[in-house]
């Protein structure tokens, strides 16, 4: 199948590029610098493009059979954008096109349900800390960005995943369409459950909803994700 991967240059979008290489599907990945993308491959087609540009996302959704979003930016305190503004571009663009198939990124969190399992400490201040101070700015756009996506017609799924850390290899992974104990999804992970979604053996299941997947084998320590994904 045809794929195009926008957010390709992240951690996640390069992985979800090379497996979908490697189940022979036809990827373009697409980049703000392209000239610095790390992959080659015969089935491989890297486009630069800002997702702000609506042209641009036009011409990169142009013959596709699936998109997939691994949009992201770091934490901070301004404004973030990127989600909502890409995944507006993006739909339009597909409504266009013809495009159907739709899978993106967002976090666990947003099921907006106390993490299951979970002690008082985490629950009640370790990610409450993360979602209302540190990174408020990312989830608020991310809600934004699942907000256009229930309004549109397109056939998509969100993948939320937990606190993110590198894997070599997918492993047996969860997904529900409610939040799972756990506080972990390994990048390998989401990118196999994307892909699944996208063109693999869940392309026609949890349309128009919400899953969350998480990893449960080789886990690491909860300060070291922290430190990770919230402070780099």
């Amino acid at each position: 199948m045809k794929l195009v991967v926008f957010g390709a240059s992240g951690p996640t979008g390069r992985l979800t590029t090379e497996q979908a290489l490697a189940q022979g599907h036809t990827v373009t990945a697409v980049t703000r610098r392209p000239d610095a993308f790390p992959l080659e491959h015969p089935l491989l087609h890297v486009t630069g493009a800002d997702v702000h540009d609506p042209e641009a996302v036009e011409h990169a959704v142009a013959g596709q059979d699936a998109v997939v979003s691994t949009l992201g930016v770091p934490y901070g305190r301004a404004p973030v954008t990127v989600y909502s503004d890409g995944v507006t571009h993006i739909a339009r663009a597909m409504t266009r096109h013809g495009v159907r198939r739709l899978v993106c990124v967002t976090s666990t969190v947003l099921f907006d349900v106390p993490a299951p399992g979970e002690g008082l400490l985490f629950r009640k201040v370790l990610e409450p800390f993360i979602t209302r101070f540190v990174g408020r700015t990312v989830y608020d756009d991310m809600r934004r960005m699942e907000a256009v996506l229930a309004g549109s017609g397109h056939d998509w799924t969100v993948v939320r995943p937990a606190g993110l850390f590198d894997t070599e290899a997918v492993s047996d992974y969860r997904l529900a369409e409610a939040r799972l104990p756990g506080r972990y999804t390994a990048r390998s992970d989401l990118a196999s459950a994307l892909l699944r979604h996208a063109v693999g053996d869940l392309r026609g299941r949890h349309l128009r909803t919400f899953v969350d997947v998480r990893t449960t084998q080789g886990v690491p320590g909860l300060f070291a994700v922290l430190r990770k994904e919230a402070f780099g």
